[in-house]
């Protein structure tokens, strides 16, 4: 049984542009980007359970408010990951990852429509910065929608 744990569970706007999703910021990162904002994330074992059933009670408690489930990391934990990607899609929801990695395995983008792609890096900037080593793909139709994050 994998045991996936969260910092964070908020509904966001900006993270999947044109989406409200329940976000849930995983702890036990180990990528470690040199100026992350969420430290306090990185130590296995902290945070919350997040367990199958809480999950399909938050998105039950969400029916009808929400269109996506967005993680920030969790890739850690591809099976327990792969699980709770597999509800939200019985629910009939979107599915995002954050992730500081260049690349996910294929088997985890089947249960992605959006994958955010890349380290923080300060002097690049995150995804509202035309320069940014971040790369946010539609999953579904191979885009890269970086420009949908632009003013």
């Amino acid at each position: 049984m994998v045991i996936m744990r969260f910092s964070e569970e908020q509904i966001v706007w900006q993270e999947v542009p044109g989406q409200t999703s329940l976000a849930y910021t995983i702890t036990g990162c180990n990528i470690g980007c040199k100026g992350c904002h969420s430290t306090h994330t990185w130590p296995i074992g902290s945070g919350e359970l997040l367990s199958e059933r809480y999950f399909r009670t938050r998105l039950d408690a969400y029916d009808g408010l929400i269109t996506c489930v967005l993680f920030l990391g969790g890739e850690w934990h591809q099976a327990g990951l792969i699980k709770l990607l597999k509800i939200a899609r019985e629910k009939r929801l979107k599915t995002c990852l954050y992730t500081g990695l260049e690349r996910v395995p294929a088997t985890l983008l089947n249960y992605l429509d959006y994958v955010k792609l890349g380290p923080w890096m300060a002097s690049r900037g995150g995804l509202a910065e035309r320069g940014t080593n971040q790369t946010f793909i539609n999953v579904i139709t191979g885009d890269v929608e970086n420009y949908k994050f632009w003013s």
